[in-house]
């Protein structure tokens, strides 16, 4: 129990989060790897719509699964630091006032951006969203990056046509969502067997 005392207590001072899975490429073994992110990818499908693979995409390309990521720090003059570009922080790189909305509308009080499960059902939230506000379907992760990125508004007024680099990334995020979708497809029914093994 002492060595267990203190494995705790290092791993809290150190600030340990989860470990990014060890193959982001393919959505089966990401599963496989945490069962728990399963599960909570098919509660956001149940309450947002969102299909598994879509958020799991827009996820990889905001944070590449990591639980502590934060945008780059900005410099004055190129050399002193001075804060970050953006609020943005942790998984699904949720902005301060995004965060502050998605928690006052579902009510969802005790919800942190380093937690896998709370950064997806936020995704799917905003999915929901884009989709309501632009018609955006649930199924196009093109679309539904570009509102996630741009917001909302950003979105109605085609702000991503003045970045000539964003619609490339889109696109990845579309191709990454189809080959998570097509890996899905060849485990979900096993990953689902599973979960009621439990």
């Amino acid at each position: 129990m002492t060595w267990l005392g203190l494995l705790l207590a290092a791993c809290w001072l150190a600030g340990c989060t989860t470990a990014p899975p060890r193959n982001p490429d393919d959505l089966c073994s990401i599963f496989d790897e945490k069962p728990a992110w399963h599960t909570a990818a098919l509660k956001v499908q149940r309450e947002w719509g969102a299909p598994v693979h879509v958020p799991m995409a827009i996820m990889y390309q905001e944070s590449s699964f990591r639980a502590d990521a934060k945008p780059p720090k900005r410099y004055i003059l190129g050399l002193i630091p001075w804060g970050r570009v953006s609020s943005a922080y942790g998984y699904s790189q949720a902005l301060d006032e995004t965060w502050a909305q998605y928690k006052q509308e579902t009510g969802k009080s005790f919800v942190s951006r380093d937690s896998f499960a709370d950064s997806l059902d936020f995704i799917g939230w905003y999915m929901a969203k884009s989709r309501q506000i632009n018609g955006v379907s649930l199924w196009d992760g093109y679309g539904q990056y570009l509102n996630y990125h741009e917001g909302w508004t950003g979105y109605q007024r085609r702000s991503y046509t003045a970045k000539n680099w964003l619609p490339p990334v889109a696109q990845k995020v579309q191709a990454r969502s189809q080959r998570y979708a097509s890996q899905y497809e060849g485990c979900s029914q096993r990953l689902t067997r599973r979960r009621w093994l439990w």
